[in-house]
C-alpha cells in the first residue's frame, strides 16, 4: 500500500481509536506497532503518514504495513 492509501485508511483516527500495525520484512518486536487513541497528523510537507498518540509520534513506513487494525471508537486495544 502507499503512503496516500494508508493515510486514508487512517483518516478516521481523530484520538478515539486504537490502531494495530503489522509490518513485513521486519523481525521481532518491530513487526507489530499498537497505538492507543491513534491521532493522524495533518500531512506535512515531507509527505510522510505519521500517527501520534499526543506523547510522541510514530512515522510509518506505508510500503511495509502488511494491514492494520483500527478498533471502533468505543473500543480500546487494552481490553
Amino acid at each position: 500500500m502507499n503512503a496516500d492509501q494508508l493515510r486514508t485508511a487512517l483518516s478516521d483516527c481523530n484520538g478515539k481509536r486504537d490502531v494495530h500495525l503489522c509490518f513485513v520484512d521486519v523481525e521481532g518486536a518491530g513487526s507489530h506497532l499498537s497505538i492507543t487513541a491513534a491521532m493522524i497528523v495533518p500531512d506535512e510537507d515531507d509527505h510522510l503518514v505519521k500517527l501520534t498518540d499526543g506523547r510522541s509520534e510514530y512515522v510509518i513506513d506505508a510500503e511495509r504495513v502488511a494491514w492494520a487494525r483500527i478498533g471502533a471508537e468505543h473500543e480500546s486495544l487494552r481490553h
